[in-house]
Order: C-alpha cells, then sequence, then structure tokens
C-alpha cells in the first residue's frame, strides 16, 4: 500500500484513497471490469471502503477480520442498538484490549513524526517496535519463534529500514483518524463478504456483529494462526480464499 515498503512515501495517504488507487489500477490500468478484494487490519479497511464506494466493480471481498463501523476512528458506536448479549460481552472485550495493546494506535494517530524520528534513527528501536507485535499478536503463546524465523522477523524490519518508510507508514493512522467515518450508521456493504477468523487475531467479534454490516456468506472459524494470518498460516488462509471466491466466478 502506499507508504508501505518498497511502495512510494506519501504524505496524503488514507485508507479511503488507497481504496481510490486501487480501484484505478484495476480498472483504469489493468482493465478488469469487475474484480475481486481481500485483506485484514488496514488492508481489509481499504477493501471494505472499496466494496462501501464500488459494489458494482466487486464480485466478493474477503477479510480476516470486519474492521470496525465507526471507521477510521477505531470503534464500535457505544449506541449499538439492541447489542445481542454475545455482542456486549464482546464490546467489553474489546475495549479491554485497547487498554491493554492499544498505545501503538494512540501514538501513531496523535504524534506519528515524533515516534517516526527515533524509529527511523535506530535500528534495534524499530525492530523492538514491530516484532513486538509479532509475539503480541500472533498465535505464539509468547515465544514468537514458535511462528516466524529470525529470518522471517529481519526481513519484516528490513524491509522498513532500507525503504526507511516507518514515517509514512506510522502517518496513515494520522491521516484515518482525522477523515469522516464511511460507514454511516445503519449503513450496509451490500456485495458478499467471507470472513477468516484467526483465534489469536486481536480481537474475535461474533458472526452477528459482522452481519450488521456486511453481507457475509461464508464464515470460517479457523482452528489456528493469530493476525497476521497469511504468514502464520498461508494454507488455510489461502484454501478460505479459494472456497469463498470459487462459486463467485
Amino acid at each position: 500500500m502506499p507508504g508501505y515498503g518498497f511502495s512510494d512515501k506519501v504524505h496524503g495517504a488514507t485508507s479511503i484513497r488507497t481504496a481510490e488507487l486501487f480501484t484505478r489500477l484495476m480498472t483504469h490500468v489493468l482493465g478488469y471490469e469487475r474484480f475481486a478484494a481481500g485483506g485484514g487490519d488496514i488492508g481489509g479497511r481499504v477493501t471494505r471502503l472499496l466494496a462501501l464506494a464500488h459494489p458494482e466493480l466487486l464480485v466478493g471481498i474477503h477479510l480476516t477480520d470486519i474492521g470496525f463501523p465507526n471507521e477510521p476512528t477505531g470503534t464500535f458506536p457505544s449506541d449499538l442498538p439492541n447489542p445481542s448479549p454475545t455482542e456486549q460481552r464482546f464490546l467489553g472485550l474489546v475495549g479491554q484490549w485497547f487498554m491493554r495493546e492499544g498505545g501503538y494506535a494512540m501514538v501513531q494517530s496523535t504524534k506519528p513524526q515524533t515516534l517516526s524520528y527515533g524509529l527511523n534513527d535506530s535500528p534495534v528501536g524499530l525492530a523492538a517496535w514491530l516484532v513486538e507485535k509479532f509475539r503480541a499478536w500472533s498465535d505464539c503463546a509468547g515465544d514468537v519463534e514458535r511462528r516466524f524465523s529470525k529470518d522471517e522477523l529481519l526481513t519484516q524490519v528490513m524491509i522498513y529500514w532500507a525503504t526507511e518508510t516507518i514515517a509514512s507508514s506510522t502517518r496513515l493512522y494520522y491521516n484515518d483518524v482525522r477523515t469522516a467515518p464511511q460507514l454511516k450508521p445503519g449503513q450496509y456493504i451490500e456485495v458478499p463478504a467471507g470472513v477468516a477468523a484467526f483465534p489469536k487475531d486481536l480481537t474475535l467479534p461474533p458472526r452477528e456483529l459482522g452481519e450488521r454490516f456486511l453481507r457475509v456468506q461464508r464464515w470460517t472459524e479457523m482452528p489456528r494462526g493469530g493476525h497476521f494470518a497469511a504468514l502464520e498460516e498461508p494454507q488455510l488462509l489461502a484454501e478460505d480464499i479459494r472456497a469463498f471466491f470459487r462459486p463467485l466466478r
């Protein structure tokens, strides 16, 4: 995505602009009349925004998380109408998770440039900032090398280090929280959606919550794996993507 890795280090990137960029890439540049999209975390947010803005172009979307209806603020509405006991319990767990793990998002969405000077100047600081997330958000039971080799972890760090994109990647948070939420209360994304829920991801929302704003046609409870699904469980993820999109071709 713009601002990450070997892409351009842009200054005004938002998830909305990224969704529009991918739309132009798929239609005007590559010439597709319809296509599929998928992703997780911010990639999932871009996918949902793309589906919201251009449902006529998409055969379906595949997600590893349902995101947050109040995107890009990163919250569920406090006045969720008639929440079920399961939904209420989940919303409470989300609040607890943000108290334990949400510090990175608060810093990146308020003071990204201050943070980035330190990370861009120190390979040890950059490694600590990134590897801590691979440990905390993966299905590794506290031992990060159960899931990722040193080579895999160092590759992730080196991509940011060599391209100096940690600043542009953190600024996306800052830009997004200053963008009005695109999914209005009661609004619905009509594109068929498949969700692969990995048990050690950041949060595990119930399907009924996803169905409030997504047209869920497939919901898979994965047996293992965490937030970094494509790196942790590539075969499970690829099989679920194929199974969801196969009847939509």
